[in-house]
């Protein structure tokens, strides 16, 4: 497990972070609805070569969650540009999955981060997105919020499997689980639902263009949170290369094949 020992207040949310290992700097993002625990396979590999710098998106893991937060992705790259200042960061490698996709997309393109580097997978970055749970949830979240604990423990489950191509370890089930139960986690994991807006990516997808850096797109060959075919019209729009198909994984790469962005990330520092 990833350590987060450090809380930095912004904006009123309180977010909790960690960094490990030696080198220039790496920052990893997350997506929903899991945590910097994503990373737990794969920081290990390559903390002899970078300063790995990871933390819980605002209303995910342990940073924190409250009755009437904004987490929308309006607020994750505002969170992620406060963190740059707060680490001197200046054009870090940056890893992304997800809705940390997203984040690392607006806050380059909105809040003009720069990255020495970006290796993103399986992001929420094109229109349409969200799942028939994801429109449920948004329609109706009171009732999801007030579910009985053994039905919200139940959908939490079933949910988190679609996002990976071969069964989930029940470790894995724990770690992504805990964070969403019992009175402060339920509902907070419906409010993160509820808050999933396509206006977000509407409003920076028709500023892509070629980035200021080099980019590696990777994507699940089998995901059916956001088909592959999302990923090639990705690196169409932000990179020079094409995406590259990773064979028999989903949406959750880091469980699937943790090794395939292991390789990518190394390949990518190697090149400078």
């Amino acid at each position: 497990m990833l350590d987060l020992p450090h809380t930095t207040t912004i904006e009123g949310n309180a977010v909790r972070w960690g960094k490990t290992g030696n080198g220039p700097p790496l920052v990893a993002l997350h997506g929903t609805p899991f945590s910097s625990q994503v990373w737990r396979r794969i920081v290990p590999q390559l903390a002899d070569r970078r300063t790995i710098y990871y933390f819980d998106l605002v209303g995910y893991g342990l940073s924190e969650m409250r009755e009437g937060q904004d987490v929308s992705l309006a607020v994750q790259n505002k969170t992620l540009a406060a963190l740059f200042r707060e680490w001197d960061l200046d054009r870090p490698d940056v890893l992304a999955h997800d809705f940390g996709g997203a984040t690392a997309l607006r806050a380059y393109y909105l809040n003009g981060l720069r990255y020495h580097s970006l290796t993103i997978f399986d992001a929420v970055a094109l229109a349409p997105w969200g799942s028939a749970l994801v429109h449920h949830v948004r329609k109706h979240e009171a009732a999801f919020s007030g579910m009985p604990d053994y039905m919200h423990r139940a959908t939490l489950r079933a949910y988190l499997q679609t996002a990976a191509y071969n069964p989930l370890s029940e470790q894995a089930f724990k770690i992504y689980s805990t964070p969403w139960l019992g009175a402060v986690g339920q509902p907070a994991f419906y409010r993160q639902i509820a808050q999933m807006d396509q206006k977000y990516t509407d409003e920076v997808e028709g500023l892509y263009g070629r980035m200021e850096c080099p980019v590696t797109v990777l994507w699940g060959r089998n995901d059916e949170w956001i088909p592959f075919e999302k990923g090639v019209a990705l690196a169409t729009a932000i990179s020079d290369a094409e995406c590259i198909a990773i064979p028999d994984s989903g949406h959750l790469v880091q469980e699937d094949r943790p090794e395939v962005i292991v390789a990518a990330v190394l390949k990518r520092l190697a090149q400078g």
